[in-house]
């Protein structure tokens, strides 16, 4: 189905970055001035999974695929309810949606869900800019043009190294998820539960939990304050630590409860994604650091150690683990082949293992969607 529609843009908007450069575009979406850490991502398509990823609170994405906008939106794919990017920048907004699944433009679609987004501006030179100088804090404004006032704000607000965003973008309830992952042959079925698994929410996409549920885990989500006793309590047969944003050394509660874990359930699965694997690998005594300009794409190639194996993966952090610090506690198992960065890691007579990467893609490939397969047989083997 192609679907023309209206002009999408409003009034003359201005994205001000905290050192002075300007991109002045076109507004859609929502009417409204936000800020935020300014990155960019590579990948091709999945804008509504990324702007509906938690991982992207307090940051304003620009997407470098030249348009936006072509298969309109549609509630399927939406990896979370309210959490979020802060704002969206674009070379280009379409004018024609071509997707018989969706239900709202674009621009319909960031204004009902309050999102400004800024385009016909240069995106080449924004994503060239923020390589050779690094994420810096932005404004982005679809209802003033006042550079300097939008400079000011950019400067005022929050840096993301020390925030504990994680913390709040958590579910404030613990709820048990049923949805499987979605099929284009209509709705799937969700087999048999065989394990529980505790997910510790820290902004977990929408896609982790149906991967789970797809391959017969029970997520039993709860909040990222939830202490190791209540954790132990529900007797799961593992424990898995979600996706997030910001900074994870300033979590020092999630990462307590986690070390109060591996001492006291030595047997018990541990694994994580993202956010969740600096957490562990903090929880081991090993360190974090921040990128220039953080990983953010769906074609991110990793390298897995002594496997002679490659997979495209799916990245999205601001923030990696010391190589270094690890000691004697743990082991890199995946290194990304961009920089040679952690990409993920694991305890050698444990089952507790964590990547850097998304498996769960949404968007991107599924070259390692294997590693819900593990932690599945690792609770298998605790189950003999």
């Amino acid at each position: 189905m192609t679907t023309p529609i209206d002009p999408p843009y409003m009034d003359p908007a201005v994205l001000v970055l905290e050192d002075g450069r300007v991109f002045r575009g076109l507004g859609f979406g929502a009417r409204a001035t936000v800020v935020g850490e300014v990155v960019f991502n590579t990948s091709m398509t999945g804008y509504q999974e990324i702007l509906t990823d938690p991982s992207y609170t307090g940051q304003l994405v620009c997407l470098t695929a030249v348009q936006i906008g072509n298969v309109g939106t549609n509630p399927d794919d939406e990896e979370s309810a309210g959490h979020g990017a802060e704002g969206l920048i674009v070379r280009a907004a379409s004018r024609i949606v071509a997707n018989h699944r969706s239900t709202m433009t674009l621009p319909e679609w960031l204004a009902a869900r309050g999102i400004p987004s800024i385009g016909e501006i240069d995106t080449r030179a924004l994503t060239r800019h923020l390589r050779e100088r690094g994420a810096m804090r932005g404004a982005l404004s679809t209802e003033t043009t006042n550079v300097e006032r939008l400079r000011a704000l950019a400067c005022e607000a929050p840096a993301m190294e020390g925030r504990a965003l994680g913390d709040e973008v958590s579910t404030s309830e613990t709820y048990i998820w049923q949805e499987p992952e979605w099929s284009p042959h209509g709705a799937a079925t969700a087999p048999a539960s065989t394990f529980r698994a505790v997910v510790v929410d820290l902004g977990v996409k929408r896609n982790i939990l149906r991967c789970l549920r797809s391959e017969g885990v029970e997520p039993i989500v709860v909040p990222a304050g939830t202490p190791a006793d209540e954790i132990l309590d529900m007797k799961p047969d593992g424990v898995f630590l979600s996706n997030g944003p910001g900074d994870p050394a300033p979590l020092a509660g999630v990462v307590a409860m986690v070390r109060d874990l591996l001492e006291r359930a030595p047997d018990l699965p541990i694994y994580g994604i993202c956010l969740g694997h600096q957490i562990l690998a903090l929880a081991l005594g090993g360190r974090t650091y921040k990128l220039k300009f953080g990983h953010h794409g769906a074609n991110h190639p990793v390298r897995f150690a002594g496997a002679r194996r490659v997979a495209i993966t799916s990245q999205n952090h601001g923030f990696v683990v010391d190589a270094d610090s690890f000691g004697t506690q743990g082991r890199v198992t995946a290194i990304n082949l961009f920089d040679e960065t952690v990409a993920g890691m694991a305890l050698a007579d444990r089952p507790v293992a964590a990547v850097q990467f998304h498996p769960e893609a949404a968007p991107g490939p599924h070259d390692a969607r294997n590693f819900f397969r593990d932690f599945v047989r690792a609770m298998e083997r605790r189950a003999r």
